[in-house]
């Protein structure tokens, strides 16, 4: 077995039993997640490595507890099979998902829907794109070129880390199996460092790590490169759990991120001081627009294409 076909095996694995990922948490009934009737369990993966994000979220908690009225325990989970796994259980109300993991988790049973995707731009469509990034000077122009180097992904069950680059090699005619090695390097921010450091000789990550990278003095600006990018992806969903949630709080949950979870309407509801102030996930500087389960069929049709492993944990 190869290192890439290896590695997605061991991500499918994970899907079945990433309730083990997760942090320990009580056992709980048939509503209000792991806190019970009073609470919600919101939960959440880093993009990057990251020891804020709960606080990146602190906004969008307050305004569910302000909008429903019961307090918001959040979760920082280890990765998007633990919180497949835990809304499976009922031990997780609503989370903030990547577009292929909610795909898996709502095509294998788990009983969710999406309410609202990220965008900076009240204008547009929450859509962001996966890129394939180099060192700069490389003899690396295009995916064609990836045939027999090292190449960094993110994670098997992350849409732009790993799925839609998947789909775009398939199209230059690269098996990922035989033509190239696959590192799996855990998070978007860990591809690109990896990339910058030797370990590959390409990798991908979506739009925006980059920037944050350059932005925080971790990559220089204008070392790292891109030579592909993807058609535009629908954005992490914030779905919710219709099991172990009752169906006035789930409807309460949807319409607060689907209406009040952007800047504008913190402000003036009073759960941010001002709109500069007003922080939301990943430097957001808008927030939440309406999605639906069928914004995310273009997934469907990738895992139709490529037959990706992770793919088989859908149905």
């Amino acid at each position: 077995m190869t290192a890439a076909s290896l590695l997605r095996s061991r991500a499918a694995r994970t899907l079945t039993a990433g309730l083990l990922a997760l942090p320990l948490l009580a056992a709980c009934g048939s509503s209000g997640g792991s806190g019970g009737e009073d609470t919600i369990t919101f939960a959440a993966v880093p993009a990057e490595s990251s020891s804020t994000l709960e606080s990146s979220f602190d906004n969008v908690t307050k305004l569910l507890e302000k909008e429903t009225g019961k307090k918001v325990e959040f979760q920082n989970a280890s990765d998007y099979a633990a919180v497949v796994e835990g809304m499976r259980a009922g031990q997780i109300d609503a989370a903030s998902f990547g577009p292929f993991a909610y795909v898996i988790a709502k095509d294998s049973g788990v009983n969710i829907e999406p309410a609202a995707s990220p965008t900076n731009d009240a204008d547009k469509a929450p859509a962001y794109t996966s890129l394939a990034y180099v060192k700069k000077g490389s003899d690396i122009k295009d995916l064609s070129d990836l045939k027999g180097k090292k190449v960094c992904f993110v994670d098997a069950a992350s849409t732009s880390g790993y799925l839609v680059p998947m789909k775009g090699l398939q199209d230059e005619g690269i098996d990922m199996d035989t033509d190239l090695e696959a590192i799996m390097s855990g998070g978007h921010d860990a591809s690109l460092l990896s990339l910058n450091s030797g370990d590959c000789d390409a990798a991908f990550a979506h739009d925006a790590m980059l920037k944050t990278l350059e932005k925080s003095g971790q990559i220089d600006k204008g070392s790292l490169t891109s030579i592909w990018e993807s058609d535009p992806i629908t954005e992490d969903p914030i779905a919710v759990n219709k099991d172990s949630l009752d169906a006035d709080t789930a409807a309460k949950v949807t319409t607060a991120l689907r209406e009040k979870a952007n800047v504008f309407a913190m402000v003036k509801d009073g759960i941010c001081s001002s709109k500069d102030d007003c922080v939301l996930p990943e430097e957001i500087t808008y927030g939440y627009k309406e999605v639906s389960d069928s914004d995310f069929d273009s997934i469907r049709d990738i895992c139709d294409a490529t037959k990706a492993d992770a793919c088989k944990n859908i149905g």
